[in-house]
């Protein structure tokens, strides 16, 4: 890639720090190594290496989205201050082709004791800017950061979304060439988060490169054209932002299994009814209906792997091409290389800017499910999804996941997070396929957005008393 193409380039990209475990053996590795090499000694070091960050190297495009995805202590943070300049590698080289504004911390580069409209001012000269340059952008910054006579205050004064909101105004409007995103949208109301995207994708639109660092994953997957999984200060994935979400996961219920061992059981009374563990008497379609998936990456811990994949209409013909209303049915099938407990399926669809549409899973189903399933047995999903959504094209993706049996029956006990919290990953496969969503010459839309919500509308009609008049 030449150099007008790219906004970032990593090559080899480290940095190492020294670790003492007590303060005097800073000041032993500063004389003693002296000392020695006038003796002609070898020095023993006092100190021990860590690598928060180990050869990374990746290209970022002008006008591109990445996300920077990670556990804590991942090498997040080092990274963005290695590509903002404040942090110097230890090897390898990082190049900027223009122009870096960064939020790498809620109130960085604003001095508490200046007013707002100072802090615009000196944050606009840091990133190049003249003074009538700021001038220039004064008035759409004040409008966008909206605190109205706030900036007219000591920012020290600044509650912390007013902070986020006017760090975020100085730094989008000077039009950066890179603009690096450290989770300060975590701190903003749905209304001002609303406002940073849509001014995101106004920069990205004209070509501004983005690196968003969230633990957001919903945002990677539908901001992010691709994403760098980094883990321990190492590179475990970099590719399309849907996948590397998926391998995000299995790095983090590896890191969680220990706990979850250790963790005292729930108390279970009985199990509910009983599951025939014959096949499921529903339709399934014949072997030339399926999708070609050799091709497709399958993100797996490898107890599980995908068989097949058939995407049909309500007659279970293979199609691609729907009326809004129509019903598809999703058929998928996983064969088991380790035996499991309870197991979950589910369907995620998006549209074609990477908005997550609908996704849904067994368990919110509330389907029978058997509460363990032997290795070697293949488990077959039917789901069918009543297609009520706009006009447009859609990819899917499918996945299989399982959970512990107590967990499952406790399931009602448990708020959205915590249950979500106790789902093991086995299988995913991004991007299977896409399918469309059409008008006939005889069908008309008949509602506005990305979904057709179930609900009802009435009226009611109040007569005027003609004798008030």
């Amino acid at each position: 890639m030449s150099s007008d193409e790219f906004a970032i380039r990593a090559t080899n990209l480290s940095k190492c720090y020294q670790i003492y475990d007590r303060p005097q053996n800073r000041l032993k590795q500063s004389i003693f190594p002296r000392l020695k090499k006038l003796v002609g000694r070898s020095a023993k070091p006092y100190f021990r290496e860590f690598w928060a960050l180990k050869d990374l190297s990746f290209e970022v495009r002008k006008g591109e989205t990445i996300g920077i995805i990670g556990r804590n202590g991942s090498g997040k943070s080092t990274l963005l201050q290695l590509i903002c300049g404040t942090l110097t590698p230890t090897t390898g080289s990082v190049e900027v082709n223009g122009r870096v504004a960064a939020l790498l911390e809620l109130g960085a580069g604003f001095n508490p004791e200046f007013t707002g409209r100072e802090n615009v001012y000196l944050n606009g000269a840091v990133l190049g800017l003249s003074k009538d340059e700021i001038d220039e952008r004064f008035e759409e910054i004040v409008a966008f950061a909206d605190i109205g006579e706030f900036i007219e205050q000591p920012v020290k004064t600044y509650s912390s979304g007013m902070f986020v909101r006017l760090a975020f105004a100085v730094q989008a409007c000077v039009e950066p060439d890179v603009f690096i995103v450290d989770e300060a949208l975590a701190v903003g109301d749905i209304f001002f988060r609303q406002k940073c995207y849509r001014r995101l994708e106004t920069l990205r639109n004209n070509g501004t490169s983005i690196l968003l660092v969230t633990h957001a994953m919903l945002d990677v997957e539908q901001f992010c054209q691709r994403a760098i999984l980094l883990d321990h200060g190492k590179e475990i994935f970099q590719g399309g932002a849907s996948e590397a979400v998926k391998q995000y996961y299995l790095v983090e219920q590896q890191s969680r299994l220990s706990f979850e061992k250790a963790a005292p059981p729930l108390q279970v009374k009985s199990y509910e009814p009983g599951f025939d563990v014959k096949e499921e008497d529903f339709f399934w379609p014949k072997p030339e209906a399926f999708l070609d998936i050799s091709a497709i990456p399958q993100i797996s811990n490898g107890w599980a792997r995908c068989t097949g994949i058939a995407l049909c209409d309500k007659d279970g013909k293979p199609c691609k091409v729907f009326q809004p209303g129509e019903t598809a049915s999703f058929f998928y099938e996983f064969e088991l290389d380790q035996s499991i407990e309870t197991p979950i399926g589910g369907i995620v669809i998006q549209n074609d800017k990477g908005v997550i549409v609908h996704g849904k899973h067994s368990l919110q189903y509330n389907s029978k499910v058997p509460p363990h399933v032997n290795k070697g047995a293949r488990l077959r999903f039917r789901q069918d999804i009543n297609l009520c959504i706009a006009v447009g094209e859609y990819t899917f993706e499918v996945g299989l996941a399982m959970i512990g049996e107590n967990d499952y029956l406790c399931r009602l006990q448990f708020s959205y997070d915590e249950l979500r919290s106790r789902i093991f990953r086995l299988c995913h496969l991004p991007n299977v396929s896409i399918f469309a969503i059409a008008l006939s010459s005889v069908c008309q839309p008949l509602h506005h957005g990305l979904a057709d919500l179930p609900g009802h509308c009435r009226l009611s009609i109040v007569q005027r008393d003609s004798n008030n008049d």
